[in-house]
């Protein structure tokens, strides 16, 4: 006797661990499907390619800071236009012509004055210019702005993919809620086939009126089309929920064995910290810190430094004496716009209390979102106990009622009603079921509590 017990007590452990792990098994079904929507959802991948972009962007705003090499060259060809009269024959033909008497030669020619043209005529410079800024507020700014724009990108990819989450376990539980709705209906027609069956062998045997056959083909007929309605609504919730995740449209979903109700742990929480929304504002207003920095920047000198290393001479030669290099400091300092810069920044303080005034509507938004998404899921709650309440009454009256009416002592419309109320009472059930988790899923959306990898 006590190894029999032993024997029935490890075999109770043996099934629930079965029960537990395909459990688990069939949570880690829809945690799959999650991960493979996020990976391959199209609106994400869009997002993804935006935050590259601003990555690169956040790259050029620190390589500005490095020193940057451009290479100029110009040629010019000039003829006409001012020019310098230089006496040069007036000025040393005199001399020249007693320095030839006191030789005796011809030593010293005679001077034509001259005529020099400014525009430089056959001349050529290149040149590699490097610059580098020393000081420069507007740069260091931007870099800022710049790297805030990437994290704020980030949320914006964190939030897709939030609500991704949420459209794909929405779309699969109701899924779930359409196949077991058919099945529902499948096992219905099966009954009242059967009960056709029954009464027409009776109806044969002149047991029951022409009325009772005629019922029961109505009813026949009448769960065929709603099996038919629940078959293009598993189908249509099939078709959306691949398109969610990126998948041939008839594929296959495998299905998780749903019995219970969510965890309620987290749709008590009132905290909407976590909510991308006002992460997105919180950026934002770090954004417009730096953009505020920014329209102030010009109270700040700007300080630079420049060297040339190039070549510059006639008819384009190029030796010792061409060559060159020249050495500078710039400084620019804005000390009068017109009023221009105080605009800016009157505007950047417009924009802070604008997005004061938003953070404080959004916040209460979503806190108001938070609170009828809690009430939704304490009245899918009421209504799954009672339909959980409602399926027990009916399953038992509709067993009551078949053997009443196997005994003659109940009429077939008694046994149609008991037998509706009982197919009604699953769908009731079915529906609430997967109409909690619905609910449970729109509070993980509103308080962001489901937690999405990286």
């Amino acid at each position: 006797m006590k190894s029999k017990t032993h024997i029935q007590y490890g075999f109770v452990l043996v099934t629930a661990a079965l029960i537990a792990a395909t459990s688990a098994k069939a949570q880690s079904r829809l945690d799959e499907y999650i991960r493979e929507g996020l990976n391959s959802n199209q609106s994400i991948k869009q997002q993804d390619f935006v935050l590259e972009k601003n990555v690169y962007a956040l790259k050029e705003a620190k390589s500005m800071f490095g020193p940057e090499v451009t290479f100029s060259t110009t040629y010019t060809k000039a003829d006409g236009g001012r020019t310098i009269e230089f006496p040069t024959g007036d000025l040393f033909n005199g001399v020249y012509s007693t320095l030839n008497k006191l030789t005796g030669s011809n030593a010293f020619p005679q001077l034509q004055n001259q005529h020099i043209l400014l525009n430089p005529d056959n001349f050529y410079d290149a040149k590699f210019r490097t610059t580098l800024p020393i000081l420069n507020a507007e740069l260091i700014y931007n870099k800022r702005i710049k790297a805030q724009q990437v994290d704020l990108q980030k949320t914006e990819v964190q939030l897709y993919k939030r609500e991704l989450v949420k459209e794909i376990k929405t779309a699969y539980y109701n899924y779930l809620k359409a196949v077991y709705a058919t099945g529902i209906y499948e096992s219905s027609l099966r009954l009242v086939e059967e009960g056709q069956r029954i009464n027409t062998r009776l109806y044969d045997n002149s047991k029951v009126n022409r009325t009772v056959v005629l019922r029961s083909q109505n009813e026949v007929s009448r769960i065929n089309a709603s099996l038919t309605g629940a078959k293009k609504t598993a189908e249509s919730a099939r078709y959306y929920f691949n398109f969610l995740i990126n998948r041939p449209l008839t594929d296959s979903i495998l299905l998780d064995d749903i019995t219970t109700l969510p965890a309620l742990d987290q749709s008590l929480a009132n905290n909407i910290n976590g909510r991308e929304e006002l992460a997105k504002l919180r950026i934002a207003k770090d954004i417009n810190g730096n953009l505020n920095g920014l329209a102030k920047s010009y109270i700040i000198p700007k300080l630079g430094t420049f060297i040339d290393l190039g070549s510059q001479a006639f008819d384009w030669k190029f030796n010792s004496q061409s060559r060159y290099y020249l050495l500078g400091v710039s400084l620019e300092w804005n000390l009068f716009s017109s009023g221009k810069n105080s605009y800016r920044v009157k505007q950047t303080i417009a924009d802070r209390e604008a997005l004061a005034s938003q953070t404080d509507y959004v916040q209460q938004q979503l806190l108001t979102e938070l609170k009828v998404r809690q009430a939704a899921m304490q009245s899918a709650i009421a209504q799954y106990e009672a339909a959980q309440s409602q399926l027990k009454t009916s399953q038992t009256y509709y067993n009551d009622m078949v053997k009443l009416y196997k005994q003659g002592m109940a009429i077939y419309i008694e046994l149609l009603d008991a037998q509706n109320q009982w197919i009604d009472a699953q769908l009731n059930a079915n529906i609430a079921l997967y109409d909690t988790w619905i609910a449970y899923t729109a509070i993980e959306r509103a308080n962001a509590s489901f937690t999405i990898q990286q």
